[in-house]
This record gives C-alpha cells, structure tokens and sequence, in this order.
C-alpha cells in the first residue's frame, strides 16, 4: 500500500503544481478530480492529443495517477454527465490509470434508495461498467452517505443488479463509522470489490449526541487521519487480509487543518502504520 490524497482541497492550483508538491513531500499517488469545470486535467484535452503533456508531469518522479474522480449526485438522470463520465473512462484508459472513481448518485425521484439501485442504477452504470472492461479499467463507487450507497445492505443490491467486478468501491471508512455500521466487517464482505480507498476519519462528539440526538445534526465530523475514532491499524490489516494493495487516498475534510498542513500531517501518520 501507498499514500496518496483526493486534489479537491487544492482546486486553485496548477496541475503541475500540485505534482511538485505532492512528491516533494511523499506522497506516492494523487486521485485527480476532474469536471467539466475543475481542470486539474482536461478530460477533453487529453482527448485531443493531450496525454504527453500529462505524463511528462511525472517523469522522473516516485508517483502516479491513481484514480480520476468525477463525483456528481445527479449521475443516474443526467445524460450529460454521464457522457462526461463515459470520456473520463476514455481519457483514464489514454493516461495508463487503473480506476475512475464516481457516485452512485442519488435516490430518484419518487423512489428510495433501494428501487432506484433496482431500477435506474442498472441502466445508467451498466454501458459504463463495459466501456471500462473493454478499456482494462475498474469503476469505483464511494460509499458516501447521501448516495444510494448509504448502508451495506445498498453495497448488495448494486452489486446484485451489476455482478461484473469491474465495477466495485472507493471505500470510505468514515462513513460507515458514524453511522455505527461495521466498517471492518464491511472489508471483509466486499473485500473482493474495493479498487480504491478514502483514508478519512470521522468522530463522534458524544457531548453533542447526548443532547440533539442521531436525528440532530452536528454530533459527528470529519478529520485527518489519526485524529478521529477510525481504528486505522484494524482497517489496514483488513485491507492487507483482503489482498488490497493500492492506495490510502487522503480526502482531506477537516476544518481545523489547512489544506497542506493536514494533508501533510495525515499522511504522516499512515505512513508511519504501513512503514513507507
């Protein structure tokens, strides 16, 4: 395993910028968010021709593309998006990049969360999962809350309507946490779809639950690795059980570190639990 972070707490710098930085301070692998509007890389460019200049960013340098991340909720009903989607698959595919990572978007309208994964997931992710199959790719899906990817039982049903294992997770630990749902257990049973991982922890202030409730809100933030309650020696080993070895991408979300300082810091300490 190796360390890298999600690009989206540095929006406002140069590709290359972010490229010196990240391996001047080491770092091993970057999850690069691409949008039609952040340009990180320009999915289109690298489409027309632009894959060289990418790649020259890299030379000479212990690191790598990991993932491009193309995060949307409204993925599963807007077609535009999801031909962005369809090119990033292209573009991972030109660059030599192993995963895109994305959402499950959504419950749709007049649905839950559970018949829209019957019903609309299949159809809108299902074209994606065979482009990138073709292309030698992996789709991994974050398992963030407000998705249809809210609990465990939201991982089986999609995994029920899609079995190919090109598509899979970028696991996120943190919230699974504060939903008091068994992450570790989580490794275990979809251990054989996780294609990326978000290294986030979480707390829960009981101080704060204690008087709003798990219905309030405010009770439970995000942090930098090792400053929550995620068991991150338990979750490596996990990982390490299940065969995993790729990346600890830090999502970096909490609000008392600076962008540098706590990507820094975070990835100081994992580090230092898997001895790179």
């Amino acid at each position: 395993m190796f360390i890298g972070f999600l690009t989206a707490p540095l929006r406002n710098w140069s590709f290359r910028k972010i490229v010196d930085w990240a391996s001047a301070n080491g770092f091993k692998g970057l999850e690069v968010l691409v949008s039609p509007k952040v340009k990180h890389i320009d999915v289109n460019k690298v489409l027309s021709g632009g894959a060289g200049e990418v790649k020259r960013l890299f030379s000479g340098k212990e690191l790598k593309i990991t993932s491009l991340a193309f995060y949307s909720m409204g993925i599963l009903k807007d077609k535009t998006e999801q031909e962005f989607l369809s090119k990033v698959i292209d573009a991972a595919s030109i660059l030599d990049i192993e995963v895109v990572c994305t959402l499950a978007g959504g419950p749709a309208e007049g649905k839950d969360k559970k018949q829209t994964l019957k019903e609309d997931f299949p159809k809108v992710f299902w074209p994606l999962v065979d482009k990138a199959r073709e292309h030698g790719l992996k789709i991994a899906l974050e398992n963030w809350y407000a998705t249809n990817l809210q609990g465990l039982d939201h991982f089986q049903i999609a995994f029920k309507e899609i079995p190919d294992k090109t598509l899979g997770l970028n696991f996120d630990p943190s919230h699974l946490f504060w939903q008091q749902i068994d992450y570790i257990e989580a490794v275990h049973r979809f251990g054989d779809r996780i294609h990326h991982t978000h290294a986030k922890d979480a707390e829960i202030l009981s101080f704060k639950l204690r008087e709003v409730g798990v219905l309030g809100r405010g009770w439970w933030r995000y942090r930098i690795p090792g400053w929550g309650q995620i068991n991150w020696r338990a979750y490596i080993t996990a990982l390490m059980e299940i065969g995993y070895n790729y990346v600890l991408s830090i999502e970096h979300e909490d609000p008392f570190f600076g962008s540098e300082d706590g990507l820094i810091k975070g990835g100081k300490y994992l580090r230092e639990l898997i001895g790179a």
